[in-house]
């Protein structure tokens, strides 16, 4: 079964062609972070105009470079959210256009959803699993107990991670995107360094606005002296990645999972990703690892494609299916 998807929840404009859920044919993304550079941030209206400029180039370069006809394609899908309302708009106009033209289906996507579906991709995962899912809009553990089955076991009260990365960043004066940035200094720090706090919480949440707080802190206390910017990224995203991975670990295990899956854009981060990885040693549990290629961590519309084959919405007319901001 061959999908197209389309994804333009925030400031990517992408668009996939994916085979039975796992093969990718092709996959085109335009970034919008040179646009946005200039904001500090993503600037919900300028992205809206960016992805109405890009959606034809990109969808016709998907099909180019798959050399797949539009109508060979089995069923058209988009994300429906959540996201910024304008952005989502472009994408689900389009794909129900083009579903239209085909008089093929139209399958909406929950953008989450599509994070965890990234996994599915050049890989043989299959349920049940646990799965850390941090974004810049969300921090959840999700029990997946079959593709279109999953319960949330942990979410954030306050700031999600990638929420947290960015503001740090912004507080060391690292120019956007910040969680990017912050996770290079990271690398050639001390994470040693500081001591940071880590919220005393429910095992079934997270809470990072006290991290964030403590880190405007310490790097208040050197007054006029030059602040150790590396150390302090390498202790702040040692503290952070530590929290997300004993939570998920707790978690699988008192669910029974011996499958750790990892999502969302934040899933790129270097010291997570080599966290995670480390639970494959039998000191640390022997779990089976998962997560992304890189290039499916971020935003893009593999994901979208993947997830409408594994875990569409389950809506009765999905033409006449509207955005969400939400979700």
């Amino acid at each position: 079964m061959l999908i197209f998807g389309i994804e333009t929840s925030c400031d990517e404009t992408a668009a996939a062609i994916v085979k039975d859920g796992r093969e990718v044919i092709s996959n085109v993304v335009a970034s919008q972070i040179k646009t946005h550079q200039a904001f500090g941030g993503v600037v919900p209206e300028v992205a809206a105009r960016e992805h109405l400029d890009s959606i034809n180039v990109v969808i016709e370069e998907t099909f180019a470079q798959s050399g797949i006809k539009p109508s060979e394609i089995d069923a058209f899908a988009s994300t429906a959210g959540p996201g910024l309302v304008g952005c989502l708009l472009v994408g689900l106009n389009a794909a129900k256009t083009l579903s239209l033209v085909y008089n093929k289906p139209y399958i909406p996507v929950n953008h989450l959803n599509a994070h965890v579906c990234a996994n599915f991709i050049d890989t043989d995962l299959k349920p049940p699993f646990t799965c850390l899912l941090v974004s810049g809009g969300h921090t959840q553990v999700i029990n997946v107990s079959d593709y279109g089955k999953q319960e949330i076991a942990a979410s954030t009260i306050d700031d999600a991670t990638g929420e947290v990365y960015d503001k740090v960043a912004r507080l060391l004066g690292l120019p956007y995107p910040g969680g990017i940035q912050l996770d290079k200094l990271a690398q050639s720090g001390d994470k040693n360094a500081f001591k940071l706090p880590e919220a005393k919480v429910g095992d079934d949440e997270f809470s990072f606005s006290g991290l964030k707080t403590a880190v405007l802190r310490l790097t208040q206390s050197f007054k006029d002296a030059k602040i150790p910017i590396n150390d302090v990224c390498a202790s702040f995203q040692e503290t952070i990645t530590s929290t997300l991975i004993k939570k998920t670990v707790k978690i699988a295990k008192k669910n029974g999972s011996n499958t750790i899956v990892l999502a969302g854009g934040v899933a790129a981060n270097s010291r997570l990703r080599e966290k995670l990885f480390e639970l494959q040693e039998p000191q640390n549990g022997g779990f089976k690892v998962f997560a992304p290629k890189m290039k499916y961590c971020t935003d893009n519309a593999a994901m979208v494609a993947s997830c409408a084959f594994f875990n569409p919405m389950k809506v009765k007319n999905p033409l006449e299916l509207e955005v969400f901001s939400r979700g």
